[in-house]
């Protein structure tokens, strides 16, 4: 490794203890400091991807890498892990598509090591500071061998590590003492301290706590995060996490069907937060509701299994009567090439090689290749001529008469389709509705005078990192977090 960059990981005692999160505060509170910060996560697993230059990354790298105020890269992120199954998942190396292997084939996850180690030393050359997050836990140490995104990473690049610990679910004492207990003595020796996140009530009553933990591990305190009240306001990495439910004083309703292998459903994180929408994620066993003014079929991993989950729910049915109703269907790339009539996969890219019959709404077909579609986008909303800065991640080409309709273009050619009705439309492109002036245009084409104008969707982002920042500043110790990072191993 090169002359050595200050680095420090956040690992934690499970999933979902708030790791993305932390680093992402912590990325924004150190480049207010004036630091070139950068994000890394060695291995990460998720559907939600976003679009860089020269490939793909985890969405909540992204995230982090906005927080930090620098150009995302596909070396935040050097391996990116898409469950197509529940045993098989695409695997992107580098931000390009590596293959597909099962789940028993991924056991030597060490031949991936030097792409991560070489993706950080890149970042290395670039950053005065890199915040690394770890993925799942150190403390499976049935998958310690090859590790490449705790432990297996932090040792092999001499990262110190500060373990997280979440309150909020109960066991913390155990889930921090516990990890110490597990780990081998070389691993137990990279841990500089340890944090306990997402406390609610007074922090005092947890002293007692703090010190018991201090004791059993020999590990120091860094502080107690208290639940940062705006985190479901980020764009999420779960489709779970995105709030849902009636909103009284909404003028729309907007429902999504959760699919297995839901994608990119970051596309909806500025309808949650648009004051004139009601977003209901419709859980499997519920029936899409029949009041709703648009359905959106959100991107899909493994787009022929999700169509036959859809129909076996009988959301085609509930489809098919929300459009006798005259109300509106989108969809995003895999929820697209649903609407068709088709979707054939000569490859086998998704299984067994066939083709599949879709839902017949859009006069188009589909053909799955292996050819992946991965690039940032300037595209333009037809109707309205207003501009959009989205993202492709697909895999196969859409064709058929309804593409004449197009509802965007992209450098002028079109892009999507559209029924001849207008009540049905699809297209490739994510992250459409955080353009602010498409998003109203869009709602207001539901229902006139439906969305007022008041969310400003990327300044409200930017605002609510800045606030994660002094939360983190104003209850962790920031400066020894920095110090640890300085000091190395």
């Amino acid at each position: 490794m090169s002359a050595r960059t200050p680095s420090v990981m956040i690992q934690g005692t499970g999933s979902h203890v708030g790791k993305s999160l932390l680093v992402a505060g912590l990325c924004r509170l150190f480049a207010r400091q004036g630091l070139r910060v950068m994000p890394f996560k060695p291995q990460n697993m998720s559907n939600n991807a976003a679009a860089v230059e020269g490939g793909e990354i985890g969405r909540a790298q992204a995230l982090q890498a906005r927080a930090a105020k620098v150009a995302a890269s596909v070396h935040m992120n050097p391996v990116l892990l898409k469950p197509e199954t529940d045993r098989r998942s695409q695997i992107v190396v580098q931000g390009k598509r590596f293959g597909s292997l099962e789940a028993g084939a991924f056991r030597d996850r060490e031949s991936l090591l030097p792409w991560v180690l070489d993706s950080f030393e890149r970042l290395r050359a670039e950053a005065d500071l890199i915040v690394v997050e770890g993925a799942g836990s150190p403390a499976e140490t049935n998958l310690r061998r090859g590790d490449i995104a705790n432990m297996g990473f932090a040792t092999a690049a001499r990262v110190p590590v500060i373990l997280a610990g979440d309150i909020d679910r109960g066991g913390v004492i155990a889930s921090l003492v516990g990890t110490h207990a597990v780990l081998d003595a070389q691993d137990r020796d990279m841990v500089r301290g340890f944090l306990v996140n997402k406390f609610r009530g007074d922090p005092a009553l947890f002293a007692e706590g703090l010190s018991t933990i201090e004791e059993r591990t020999g590990w120091p305190s860094l502080g107690i995060a208290p639940w940062f009240a705006e985190a479901h306001k980020l764009p999420a990495e779960d489709a779970l996490d995105i709030a849902a439910g009636p909103r009284a004083d909404a003028a729309l309703k907007i429902a999504v069907p959760i699919l297995p292998r839901i994608a990119n459903f970051d596309d909806l994180d500025p309808l949650k937060l648009e004051p004139s929408v009601s977003l209901h994620m419709v859980p499997p066993g519920t029936p899409l509701p029949a009041d709703a003014d648009l359905v959106v079929l959100p991107g899909s991993k493994a787009t022929v299994a999700d169509l036959a989950f859809l129909r076996r729910q009988g959301w085609d049915i509930d489809l098919a009567a929300h459009l006798r109703r005259g109300r509106r269907v989108l969809g995003l790339c895999g929820g697209y090439q649903m609407l068709g009539r088709t979707i054939a996969d000569p490859d086998g890219i998704e299984g067994a090689p066939g083709t599949a019959t879709g839902l017949g709404f859009l006069d188009v077909e589909t053909t799955l290749t292996g050819d992946k579609t991965v690039r940032p986008v300037a595209a333009r909303h037809r109707d309205s001529g207003l501009p959009l800065a989205a993202y492709e991640i697909h895999l196969g080409r859409t064709m058929g008469p309804d593409t004449a309709r197009a509802p965007f273009t992209i450098d002028g050619e079109p892009e999507g389709a559209a029924s001849a009705d207008g009540l049905v439309l699809g297209t490739y492109l994510h992250g459409l509705f955080s353009a602010d002036g498409f998003r109203r245009a869009f709602l207001n084409g539901l229902r006139p005078g439906a969305a007022g104008g008041d969310l400003r969707y990327d300044a409200e982002i930017e605002r609510i990192l800045d606030a994660l920042a002094g939360h983190l500043e104003d209850h962790l110790d920031t400066g020894r977090i920095l110090a640890i990072a300085r000091e190395g191993l």
